[in-house]
């Protein structure tokens, strides 16, 4: 077996027999649930009352307000203005509605405030100024002598079908689910890099302070050191991801064997309009699970794992070089921020480009630039690449890889025994010529 072979199994065994490899491996996707239950948990706790009091001079307005679970509102046009601005000030209510009688609608519409002595929010401003225009709407049709009646029965409202070319059914929202599946797996690979390539860093480190190091590069090239480490945590990454994508799919399978059921007992207790909105909802829920299956979930799958580690190999080269030219994390912290800033500008481009257009120039640019292509790309299969732009894309991922690894083991190679000395970018440069 070769050296670079051992350094490799080494580093696997190392990593996967680690407890906290363990437990996290089968505690994470736990977290992510618990997590996203807790927040839909407190998405759903209803929010205080805010008493919004009233002052309508016109005894026009005042009625059109009706009471929600957020807001409740109080007809107070027979209380004094001052009494009430007084109320405001000692936070007896939320705020103040002023609503004063004018000659004319023109001026009513600019002659109206709001007193509060907390800022209001844009959708609770947006919403009194609907209710309020749709009331002067409705005054100026009855002056005009329009029939109003006619006129709501003339509106109409829409409801799309969304449907394919080929005539099959589909549902809407469906980009928006393609996003957040590319932006889930954009984001793990971000995760995954910054996670395991400090781990390289952090090993590289601690090897080097114990002097450990010394003794390793006596049998050991320096270069066969940094790629076992790096190949050796990848490894135990994607076994890891394979795990979690099993434990992914079993919940699919079991999805949609559950919202496959087309009846149920309870069902035969419904009246026939309660079946027919369970019926509906059921459908949808079926058309739903039927477009995710249409998803090349294969093809994000294996391009997740190649794209991890391509783009795992690619900064780990540099969190390895880092580790190697410093002494503790602490030195490490002014090299680490041009690595992580690109993956960065990864999930900001992929999440307002790829939505809006996920074929466009900067979003196919930057699902080629090999810093940012395994999170931009993964972003842009599930709406559907060609074959031969995520063919080409990983080939100058893989060929970049190559690139900086020689130059980082350079960098390695120096910096592996330089001790008591804090490097900077001038001291860098110099060992890549040497």
């Amino acid at each position: 077996m070769s050296i670079l072979s051992l350094i490799i199994k080494r580093e696997f065994i190392a990593k996967v027999r680690n407890k906290s490899f363990i437990v996290m491996t089968f505690l994470s996707p736990l977290l992510f649930v618990g997590i996203a239950a807790f927040i839909g948990y407190l998405s759903s706790l209803k929010a205080d009352v805010k008493r919004i009091a009233i002052h309508d001079e016109t005894g026009i307005f005042a009625p059109e307000f009706k009471n929600t679970d957020e807001f409740h509102y109080l007809d107070l046009s027979q209380v004094d203005m001052k009494i009430l601005k007084d109320s405001i000030m000692a936070e007896s209510y939320e705020g103040l509605l002023y609503i004063p009688k004018t000659d004319s609608i023109q001026k009513l519409k600019s002659g109206i405030q709001y007193l509060s002595n907390d800022s209001p929010s844009i959708a609770f401003l947006g919403n009194t100024e609907e209710v309020i225009a749709k009331k002067i709407t409705q005054l100026n049709f009855e002056r005009a002598k329009l029939d109003t009646l006619a006129i709501r029965q003339a509106q109409a409202e829409v409801d799309i079908k969304v449907a394919k070319a080929s005539g099959e059914a589909s549902v809407k929202g469906l980009n928006e689910i393609k996003i957040a599946i590319g932006c889930t797996f954009g984001y793990l690979i971000m995760m995954f890099i910054i996670i395991y390539g400090n781990m390289v860093m952090r090993s590289v480190i601690e090897e080097k302070t114990n002097r450990i190091i010394e003794i390793i590069i006596s049998s050991v090239k320096p270069f066969q050191l940094m790629m076992g480490k790096i190949i050796g945590t990848s490894l135990a990454g994607v076994l890891q991801f394979f795990i979690w994508a099993l434990l992914g799919l079993g919940l699919m399978f079991g999805a949609s064997a559950f919202f496959g059921v087309n009846a149920t007992p309870a069902a035969a207790q419904m009246n026939p309009e309660m079946m027919h909105q369970a019926q509906a909802q059921l459908s949808t829920a079926q058309l739903y699970i039927h477009e995710l299956w249409n998803l090349p979930i294969a093809t994000i799958i294996l391009s997740f794992i190649v794209y991890f580690v391509g783009g795992y190999f690619l900064y780990s080269s540099f969190y390895a070089a880092i580790g190697a030219a410093v002494d503790s994390e602490t030195d490490s912290q002014q090299f680490l921020l041009p690595i992580i800033m690109p993956l960065v500008l990864g999930v900001y481009i992929g999440i307002f480009t790829v939505i809006n257009d996920p074929h466009g120039n900067v979003a196919t640019i930057f699902s080629m630039v090999p810093l940012t292509s395994p999170i931009v790309m993964l972003m842009r299969i599930p709406f559907g690449v060609p074959w031969w732009q995520i063919v080409l894309s990983m080939l100058i991922l893989f060929g970049t890889f190559l690139g900086v690894v020689w130059f980082a083991s350079k960098i390695y190679r120096v910096g592996i025994l330089m001790y008591g000395k804090k490097p900077t970018w001038k001291e860098l440069y110099k060992w890549l010529k040497y």
